[in-house]
């Protein structure tokens, strides 16, 4: 049986889960206060621009329950996190494509990149709530 590949940068899941909160908070507080200025840069309605700040709000308040209860690593519902960041990983794909034709080249790249880096996390924390060897420390 062959050894799994270890990460290049070892990841913990209350890492990942506070790395979430962080990100969460810092993008819903910027987008939320800069939101009028985003939707005339992403050429986006106001509207959508204040429901992603909002929601990154609202996430970044789960995520950081979740990693205030985190005990020796262990952070519990990580997959209900790790499923919240893929479903929003499709949101913003999918606001992509539905704005495509009137959204700045900008926007619509804002956009698929909230969708990598959301999702790629997501991915993470589900390897990680699995025990997954790829994001766990190398044992000593």
């Amino acid at each position: 049986m062959q050894p799994r590949p270890r990460a290049l940068v070892p990841l913990r899941a209350d890492v990942l889960i506070r790395v979430d909160w962080i990100a969460g908070v810092m993008v819903g507080a910027l987008v939320l206060s800069l939101h009028g200025w985003l939707a005339a840069l992403y050429a986006l309605p106001a509207g959508i621009i204040l429901f992603m700040g909002g929601a990154n709000i609202v996430y970044a308040s789960l995520s950081f329950t979740l990693a205030a209860r985190t005990r020796g690593g262990v952070v519990p519902y990580l997959r209900v996190v790790a499923s919240a960041n893929m479903v929003w990983a499709v949101v913003c794909l999918s606001l992509a494509i539905i704005w495509f034709g009137e959204a700045s080249a900008l926007g619509v790249a804002q956009l698929i990149g909230e969708a990598l880096f959301v999702g790629g996390l997501g991915v993470l924390e589900w390897q990680a709530a699995a025990g997954s060897p790829a994001v766990q420390p190398p044992a000593a």
